[in-house]
């Protein structure tokens, strides 16, 4: 008997701006007025709200919009046994897109991993980075409360995002890991699976069978400039890359056969910014054709991201969700644009295994793009309503 996996026509990455409300309650939090149950309340709420909006638009997934979250992978992160949190590099920022010299006013004092003001070039986004100090572990589950809560305020079914394990070691290769924790750099790996798995198991044992795994640090093999990283670390660059995709690989392997796994592989998100550009050609053999996920959500809402021609490496089943619509402008798509570019995208994946969604997150990092509310829901009751004309049966 063949089993059904969760797959959604019009589909959306995680995150979702944060309304003003949750934002202030944040702030109340770093300050020490509000304490963590009261901050615990006003995300509930909040997320509550989100949800009947998510499901008001018409989306037949819905998320938390990531509202917990400073950002997309760091509250995640530093909760695993034996891990620290560093001050990024400059020549890790992000490329300032949108409006650069905007962010000051729009800054929060919520969190760590936020970007700053530069003389020279505006708003500069510098990621904080991994090192891992300890054997890798996990104490206890990381999302369950967060999908429990979810999953009973929505009618509809409800996805989680996770960061990818990759995000624990890109910055700083093996300089970033002790060597006295681990002398041997596979056993480090070996506990990165493990605490995934765990993670995965919990979250099915739980109820949810649609995981999605945000990893941009795949795309940074694209790059000259971040390809030389690795190069600089030690590694070459081709060789670490088919590393990824076996980690990911083996954190997946044990899912369930009705758990869908999706991977998200975007060039970086934040205030509008991005960290990588170009087409998805020099990894697409590798990436396309090795990850052994349910689905891959990808970035095309613009020229950085190429054309469709790569997704000849995807395997015949494996579906693909276009990113075709922005998070970061404003400006609303055309319909019939959206039309001819999933038309062009079926010469190379039958339409049957496609879906379209947004890019990316419209806030990766708390300050969120730079972009309006307003835009953001005319943005997904866009994809829903492009959906619906492509495929009317679901």
């Amino acid at each position: 008997m063949s089993v059904t996996k969760p797959f959604f026509r019009a589909d959306q990455v995680g995150s979702l701006l944060r309304p003003s409300e949750l934002i202030a309650a944040r702030e109340a939090h770093a300050a020490g007025r509000l304490d963590a149950a009261g901050l615990r309340t006003a995300e509930d709420a909040a997320i509550a709200d989100v949800v009947r909006r998510q499901e008001a638009t018409g989306l037949p997934v819905v998320v938390d919009g990531e509202y917990r979250r400073e950002n997309w992978w760091i509250d995640f992160v530093s909760r695993l046994q034996g891990v620290q949190i560093h001050d990024g590099a400059r020549n890790e920022a992000f490329v300032a897109s949108a409006a650069p010299g905007v962010a000051p006013a729009a800054q929060h004092d919520c969190g760590r991993d936020h970007g700053t003001a530069d003389d020279d070039a505006g708003w500069r986004y510098v990621p904080e980075n991994v090192y891992t100090a300890g054997r890798i572990g996990l104490a206890q589950p990381v999302m369950v409360r967060d999908y429990r809560h979810l999953a009973g305020v929505a009618t509809r079914p409800a996805k989680v995002t996770l960061p990818s394990p990759t995000r624990m070691h890109f910055h700083g290769g093996r300089a970033t890991v002790s060597r006295e924790a681990y002398p041997d750099i596979e056993a480090f790996f070996a506990d990165i699976v493990t605490v995934y798995r765990r993670e995965i198991a919990a979250l099915e044992d739980t109820g949810c069978r649609y995981i999605q795994i945000d990893d941009p640090l795949l795309t940074y093999f694209i790059s000259d400039r971040l390809r030389d990283e690795v190069r600089q670390a030690g590694d070459d660059p081709d060789e670490r890359l088919a590393r990824y995709v076996k980690l990911t690989n083996d954190c997946i392997a044990q899912r369930r056969p009705d758990t869908a796994v999706g991977i998200h592989l975007c060039r970086g998100n934040s205030r509008s910014g991005w960290i990588s550009e170009g087409g998805y050609a020099r990894i697409a053999e590798a990436v396309f054709g090795g990850l052994e996920a349910d689905h891959l959500l990808l970035e095309y809402d613009d020229e950085r991201s190429g054309d469709f021609e790569p997704l000849r490496h995807v395997p015949r089943g494996r579906r693909v969700v276009l990113g075709l619509v922005t998070t970061k402008r404003g400006t609303l798509e055309r319909s019939d644009d959206l039309l001819r570019r999933i038309a062009d995208a079926a010469d190379f994946v039958d339409v049957d295994d496609l879906a379209i969604s947004p890019q990316c997150g419209f806030a990766s990092t708390v300050e969120g793009n730079v972009i309006t509310p307003e835009d953001q829901w005319r943005k997904l009751a866009l994809v829903v309503d492009v959906a619906a004309q492509v495929w009317p049966r679901g």
